[in-house]
C-alpha cells in the first residue's frame, strides 16, 4: 500500500459493531470529518455487557448527526443472519466495509464458545459472501474490506515485538483461533474473487465508554465496590495498551488505502495497531489508581495495596503483547502515540461524568 487510492467523500460505508467501543468511535470520527459519507451501522445490541453503554454510544452518534450533513442509518440485527446481511448489501451497496462486529474476550470464549462461532466465523463468512456478490452483473462492488483481527493471534509466540511477518499458528484461546481464521478466510476470498481486504490486529484497546470486561474498567468497578482486584501471573505481564482514538485514526487511514497486489497477485494485507510500548501490569494499576484519585473517584487516602491480589496466569492468556507497527508507519505515516497516563486520565474523567 503506497498511497491513498480510495476517496471516502460521498461514499457509502458499512460499519458492523456500530454500537461497540471501536465501531461507535469510528462512526463519530467519520461524522466529524464532514466528508459527506453515508454510514450504515449494524449491531445486535447483545447483552455480553451493559447494553446501556451501547445505547449511550448510539445517542452520542445521533447527537452528531444533528450537527452533520452526513447521514447515519442504524440497523439492529445479527451478523450471523445471512438474509439480513445480503439485504443490507443489496439495498445500500456499500463501497467500503469495516467489519468490527465480533464476540470479544479471551476468558468468555472458554465459557461460551458457541457465541464465537456464530459471530466471528459465520458472521464474517456472511460478510465475505456479500462482498463477493457485490460484483455480480458488472456492479462496481466493494472497493475495500477492512476487518478487526486481534493481537491474540500471536498466541504463544516468544519473539517480541510481534511482527505481521511472524507465523501465528499457535493460538491459546478459541477467540484467537477465530480471529486467525478471519485472516485466512479473507485471504482466500481476496485470492478467489479479488476482494481487497485488510486485517487489523488491535492491541489492548482502552478509553472512555469502553468495554466493562477490560481490566482498566473492571478494576475501577471493583475498587469502588470494595472488592479485591486480581493481577494475573503475579504481575509479571506486559500489555501494549492502545488508546481508542489512535485505533480509530489508524482504521481511517487504512480504509483509504486498499491493498496493492502482493507477490502472489492477491490484494491482501495485515497490520498491527498498537502503542509499541508495553506496560507492566503493576505499573498500569498504579497509574490507574493515581488517575482515579485525581478524578475524585477514589479518596486520596485510599489503601490501594490492600485491594491487590497477585494470582497465577489464567487459561488462554499470554505474558506479553508488543506491537511492531513499522509496516503501518511505512504505509500510512501514522503511529499511535497517546501515553497510558493520558488515556487513563481521559477514562477516569469520563467515568466520573458518566457514573457521577
Amino acid at each position: 500500500m503506497l498511497e491513498k487510492n480510495i476517496q471516502l467523500s460521498g461514499k457509502t460505508v458499512l460499519v458492523t459493531g456500530a454500537a461497540g467501543f471501536i465501531g461507535a468511535n469510528l462512526i463519530m470520527a467519520l461524522l466529524k470529518s464532514d466528508s459527506g459519507i453515508k454510514i450504515i451501522g449494524l449491531d445486535n445490541l447483545n447483552d455480553y455487557y451493559d447494553v446501556s453503554l451501547k445505547e449511550f454510544r448510539l445517542n452520542q452518534i445521533q447527537s452528531l448527526c444533528e450537527k452533520s450533513t452526513d447521514s447515519f442509518i442504524f440497523i439492529k440485527g445479527d451478523l450471523a443472519d445471512r438474509a439480513l446481511v445480503d439485504e443490507i448489501f443489496r439495498k445500500y451497496q456499500p463501497a467500503v466495509v469495516v467489519n468490527l462486529a465480533a464476540q470479544a474476550g479471551v476468558r468468555y470464549s472458554i465459557a461460551n464458545p458457541d457465541a464465537y462461532i456464530q459471530s466471528n466465523m459465520i458472521g464474517f463468512y456472511n460478510i465475505l459472501e456479500a462482498c463477493r456478490h457485490s460484483y455480480d452483473n458488472g456492479a462496481a462492488g466493494v472497493e475495500h474490506l477492512v476487518y478487526a483481527s486481534s493481537s491474540s493471534v500471536y498466541g504463544s509466540n516468544h519473539k517480541i515485538p510481534y511482527s505481521t511477518k511472524d507465523k501465528v499458528d499457535n493460538p491459546v484461546s478459541l477467540y484467537a483461533a477465530t480471529k486467525k481464521s478471519n485472516e485466512l478466510f479473507a485471504h482466500a476470498y481476496a485470492k478467489l474473487y479479488g476482494i481487497p481486504s485488510t486485517g487489523l490486529r488491535f492491541f489492548t484497546v482502552y478509553g472512555p465508554a469502553g468495554r466493562p470486561d477490560m481490566a482498566y474498567f473492571s478494576f475501577t468497578n471493583k475498587l469502588l465496590a470494595g472488592e479485591k482486584i486480581q493481577i494475573f501471573n503475579y504481575g509479571n505481564c506486559k500489555r501494549d495498551f492502545t488508546y481508542v482514538d489512535d485505533i480509530v485514526t489508524g482504521v481511517i487511514e487504512v480504509m483509504q488505502r486498499s491493498p496493492l497486489p502482493n507477490e502472489d497477485g492477491v490484494k491482501y494485507k495485515v497490520y498491527n495497531i498498537g502503542n509499541q510500548q508495553p506496560e507492566n501490569l503493576l505499573d498500569f494499576v498504579d497509574i490507574l489508581q493515581e488517575e482515579l484519585k485525581r478524578a475524585d473517584i477514589l479518596p486520596k487516602d485510599y489503601d490501594f495495596d490492600a485491594c491487590k491480589e497477585l494470582v497465577g496466569m489464567q487459561p488462554g492468556d499470554v505474558e506479553v503483547t508488543f506491537a511492531d507497527v513499522s509496516e503501518l508507519v511505512k504505509d500510512t505515516g501514522f503511529k499511535p502515540e497517546t501515553s497510558l497516563r493520558e488515556g487513563l486520565r481521559r477514562f477516569a474523567e469520563w467515568y466520573k461524568s458518566y457514573y457521577g
